[in-house]
Formats: structure tokens, C-alpha cells, sequence
């Protein structure tokens, strides 16, 4: 499930959703995510919108912090 899904009935304004998308594709990158089918990506896509749903909106803050979430899991180590 990729973040389109999740965000397919959100009311958002398009800039702010095209963020999320941003986010969301840098986050992958970095953990070196390419099958968007892997259950991981849609753990990754909500946790995209739970930190732009605590006030977070740039992009870069956004795929940082969810960085951090994984490695502080130590799921971005069982990933890569």
C-alpha cells in the first residue's frame, strides 16, 4: 500500500499532500525501499502522516524524523 492510498480521502490542501508524497519517496529512498507492495512502505506511509499530523510540513523534516523513528526501532538495520 503506497501513501496515495492512505491519502486518497484526505481533505488537505494539493500543495500540502504533494509534500507528503515527497516525504514519502525521500523516506523510501534512504531506507532503500523499492517495492512499494513491501508491507514496510504503508508502516512508512503512516508514519508519514503522524508526524505531519503533529504540525510537521516541510518534507525534509518530515522524511528525517521518520528516518530516526525506524533507526531508533532498529527496523531501518533489518531493512537495509
Amino acid at each position: 500500500m503506497t501513501i496515495r492510498l492512505l491519502l486518497h480521502d484526505c481533505s488537505a490542501p494539493a500543495d500540502e499532500v504533494s509534500k507528503l508524497y515527497g516525504a514519502y519517496r525521500r523516506t523510501l529512498r534512504s531506507l532503500y525501499l523499492v517495492d512499494r507492495g513491501d508491507p514496510v512502505c504503508e508502516i512508512v506511509a503512516r508514519r508519514i502522516i503522524e508526524i505531519a499530523e503533529a504540525g510537521v510540513r516541510d518534507p525534509k523534516l518530515i522524511s528525517r524524523m521518520a528516518i530516526e523513528q525506524f533507526d531508533d526501532s532498529g527496523m531501518s538495520r533489518r531493512i537495509g
